[in-house]
């Protein structure tokens, strides 16, 4: 009597995709949603403020300023993002750190955001040396880091619209320098024509002279021989 032994087939059933291929697909989907998502907060900051283009707090190092920049220029380089707007956004990242990076551009910052801060604690009847984390903010509605962003952004507007009206002032006066110097050297060119004319008659003139003056004496001598 023979005795067989069956042994199972091991077949594998092929998948198109695994579970790990959905996750990375998912992952990818997730992280290009979200680079969009960041290159539209980027654009739609206030220009005026780098710390808002950045995202970043005012009491941040200059280390992690560089830091951040690094990080969300990374993130949305348009090397990376499809965004239409992505090089826009880029640019205005740049231009933030640039900024943050100025010793005397970012003290000129700081100390509008400290004047607004002082400007918003006595609107409310609060005392100027209020600490952020002090009780009596924290019942404001909008909250008192929302106010003080709004009066940061009205200083910083009104900041750029003198700046901008002093430029326009300078360049009026360039201009009216720059009027007066061309009327000045038109007066001397003028001057220097007229000269040369003058000149330039001068035999005439000397002509004319020497022909009246013979002419005189012509008349003087027959009016002589008529009277003797």
């Amino acid at each position: 009597m023979s005795t067989g032994t069956s042994t199972p087939s091991s077949s594998k059933t092929p998948t198109s995709t695994s579970d790990t291929d959905i996750e990375q697909l998912l992952s990818r989907e997730a992280s290009a949603f979200q680079r969009e998502l960041e290159v539209e907060r980027i654009l739609k900051a206030f220009k005026l403020n780098p710390y808002d283009i950045l995202d970043i707090d005012e009491s941040s190092k200059p280390e992690g300023i560089k830091r951040r920049y690094r990080q969300l220029s990374l993130f949305i380089h348009p090397d990376k993002t499809p965004h239409a707007r992505a090089p826009d956004a880029f640019d205005l990242l740049k231009k933030a750190e640039s900024e943050l990076s100025d010793t005397a551009k970012r003290e000129a910052l700081d100390a509008t955001i400290a004047e607004a801060r002082l400007q918003l604690l006595r609107s409310h009847g609060f005392s100027t040396s209020t600490q952020d984390d002090d009780p009596k903010l924290r019942g404001l509605v909008p909250s008192f880091k929302v106010q003080l962003r709004a009066k940061v952004k009205d200083l910083l507007i009104e900041e750029e619209v003198r700046r901008r009206k002093a430029i326009k002032m300078n360049l009026a006066n360039e201009g009216l320098e720059a009027r007066k110097k061309e009327e000045e050297v038109a007066t001397r060119k003028r001057k220097a024509e007229e000269d040369k004319t003058w000149e330039e008659s001068r035999e005439t003139r000397v002509d004319s002279w020497r022909s009246f003056n013979n002419t005189t004496k012509k008349k003087k001598k027959t009016k002589a021989q008529i009277l003797g």
